[in-house]
């Protein structure tokens, strides 16, 4: 009897045993949100959500390396778990203090891998670990599997440099396709958002990448998303548009190489509930990697006047405006008057292949001066490969002149050795205290490791509107709905250099583009409300300083819209029809409020910004005739009370910008 008894006991904790290796669950904070891991069929992860609401179906996780990785008969050897619960403060975003709150579960593999998932409560993520050295990653197998034929929005990979299938400026428009409808042959970049039952979204993204390739999403069997990594580059050369790229003309069998046991990236499904939540998450800031930097006091944010979008066009000057000193002094000037803290020098004050030769028509010694007594940085445009050149000289040079930083272009790649550069760059302004406008990347978190990052473009922002095609009933692509997507989807790995501020504004049926005299679709107040809405620590004035001269006091009010905020709320918005986003520095809020084509009364409830006192508000919105005419707007001035709906009329293509001093 006793031997029966001891028997059964020493099975029940084999059972026990096998089946905690077999399947492990980790929930999130809140208890709504968890992560379960499976070994039954190679390693899988799947997501559920409020009980039984199935996310993320299992989905493969596997590597592939010259030292062995993970496949479909690996086994979980070993589970560890736990909780963490942190602050940190952010220098440079849309609050200053972050909260990294998760529970945590770590399985331990063969041949020196592990795995380690979270589960916070809007995202269920993991990422790959190596213990081996001088590692050869041949191969990594990210699978998202989903339960239905869910609609999606995607962003295809399109106008490749080169002709180089992994040469991208990472700015893509939205197609709206059911997973089954995915085109078989075509790359889409991330985030990617899938559309779940009852209004919920999976977002699917990368997060904390470093020195290894980016993660891009193509279309599987049975409702499957699954990820693909750009080679190693072998042999590049000077080509792509306007031969500005480093184009990879041979690609080796492998991903990357490593020579330190590390990290890999996270990869991460985002979960929301309402729309409005993909604006509140900081889960990009929680999965990136650490500042890196001992002093970050150095490093202005701020807002700049830009001489690109317009095309240096001024007028009622006693100069010939364009690439010269006497311009650029204009500029300056216009940047003092209206306090801001930076221009912009782009494309063509030195030679196309040589940072170090200027144009003649540029006196880049007098215009530091110059700058310098008007209390204005000056931050000048290269691309990428320029840089690189013989980086730390070039850095140190310019520094050292009183430059205050680089506008780096066409980097159009994340392989591995773009990652690696990027990081570097990074490192080497830093050490010269010079901030960096990163172009043709998308963010990745490299700006938490890195905070003088202050941008990313990366996407289909203003100066798309120069070269716009249009058709027999309005502009080819949809801007207005592109302006209300991307603060859900593309703002949510990091800062976006959108390029705000057109003056001319055009309803979809006056619309045309027009290079060198450009205009916005959509009204001059849905321009003003992207001051409030997209995150930009370096954000762009992006047209005439003439043009904004003729109508300061529509000048005076974006001006004064800070670039990093203290607290961040999303109030309402539903993707790609509207969105309505509240940002506070002090006692100050500033409110931003956009619409798609289709116009829209709204009551804003500014119960949930804690006002206490009667504030002082100015309205920028959309003029009674915005509609015909999208440069038609009104300012106006009224007290506020706290706990008061806030009632606008948004135009077709209108927005708002109301400024709240909570008195």
């Amino acid at each position: 009897m006793i031997r029966n008894i001891l028997t059964i006991i020493l099975l029940s904790f084999t059972y026990i045993n096998n089946v905690c290796a077999k399947e492990c669950v980790v929930t999130s904070p809140n208890g709504k949100l968890k992560v379960l891991v499976s070994d039954g069929k190679g390693l899988t992860w799947s997501i559920t959500a409020d009980g039984d609401n199935i996310v993320l179906a299992p989905s493969a996780i596997c590597i592939k390396t010259d030292k062995g990785g993970i496949d479909s008969k690996t086994k979980i050897k070993k589970v560890t778990q736990g909780t963490a619960d942190k602050t940190f403060k952010t220098p440079v975003y849309s609050r200053i203090e972050v909260r990294d709150h998760y529970n945590w579960l770590k399985v331990e593999l063969a041949d020196g891998f592990s795995v380690t998932f979270r589960a916070y409560d809007d995202c269920g993520c993991y990422r790959i670990s190596t213990k081996k050295s001088d590692l050869t990653i041949y191969d990594e197998t990210a699978e998202f599997r989903f339960t239905d034929d869910h609609n999606a929005l995607i962003p295809y990979i399109n106008d490749n440099r080169g002709g180089e299938r992994w040469c991208y400026s990472f700015e893509s428009y939205y197609d709206e396709q059911r997973l089954s409808g995915m085109f078989a042959d075509s790359l889409a970049i991330t985030p990617l958002a899938v559309c779940l039952p009852d209004g919920r979204k999976a977002v699917v993204m990368d997060a904390g990448l470093d020195d290894y390739p980016g993660m891009y999403l193509v279309k599987a069997a049975d409702n499957t998303l699954k990820a693909e990594f750009p080679p190693y580059p072998i042999k590049s050369e000077i080509g792509g548009f306007s031969r500005l790229n480093l184009v990879p003309t041979q690609r080796a069998g492998f991903l990357a190489k490593t020579t330190v046991p590390r990290d890999l990236p996270w990869r991460a499904v985002v979960f929301s509930r309402d729309d409005t939540d993909l604006i509140n998450t900081d889960i990009a800031q929680c999965l990136a990697p650490e500042c890196r930097l001992d002093d970050v006091s150095w490093i202005r944010p701020g807002k700049v006047a830009w001489d690109w979008w317009n095309n240096t066009n001024l007028t009622g000057v006693d100069f010939e405006a364009g690439i010269n000193t006497d311009t650029y002094k204009y500029f300056i000037d216009f940047a003092q008057r209206n306090h801001l803290e930076y221009i912009i020098i782009d494309e063509g004050w030195s030679d196309a292949e040589s940072l170090m030769i200027l144009q003649d028509k540029i006196d880049l010694k007098e215009l530091l001066r110059y700058a310098k007594a008007k209390g204005v940085g000056i931050i000048l445009w290269s691309t990428w490969r320029n840089l690189i050149k013989d980086m730390d000289n070039t850095m140190a040079h310019y520094a050292s002149m009183g430059v205050a930083g680089f506008k780096v272009d066409f980097f159009d790649r994340d392989d591995q050795e773009v990652i690696h550069s990027a990081y570097k760059v990074a490192e080497c302004a830093a050490r010269h205290h010079l901030l960096l406008d990163m172009h043709g990347l998308k963010p990745f978190g490299i700006q938490r490791a890195y905070p003088n990052i202050l941008n990313f473009e990366g996407v289909k922002g203003l100066e798309n509107s120069k070269w716009e095609p249009r058709t027999a009933t309005g502009p080819l692509h949809d801007q207005p709905r592109y302006d209300v997507t991307i603060p859900f989807l593309r703002m949510l790995p990091g800062p976006l250099d959108y390029t705000p501020g057109a003056m001319v504004n055009a309803t979809k049926d006056h619309f045309f583009g027009n290079n060198n005299h450009p205009m916005s679709q959509g009204t001059r107040a849905h321009q003003a409300a992207m001051y409030a809405i997209f995150s930009a620590p370096l954000q762009m004035l992006a047209d005439s300083p003439t043009k904004y001269e003729r109508e300061q006091q529509y000048t005076d009010v974006i001006a004064s819209v800070p670039t990093t905020f203290d607290e961040t709320v999303a109030l309402d918005g539903k993707i790609g029809e509207y969105v309505v986003v509240a940002r506070r520095k002090g006692n100050t809020w500033y409110i931003g409020a956009m619409t798609n084509w289709q116009e829209r009364d709204l009551s804003i409830n500014i119960s949930k910004l804690g006002i206490i006192n009667n504030g002082h508000t100015t309205l920028l919105t959309d003029g009674r005739n915005a509609h015909r005419d999208a440069t038609d707007y009104r300012i106006s001035h009224e007290p506020i009370t706290a706990g008061k709906l806030l009632d606008i009329h948004l135009a077709p293509g209108g927005g708002a910008l109301v400024i709240i001093v909570d008195e």
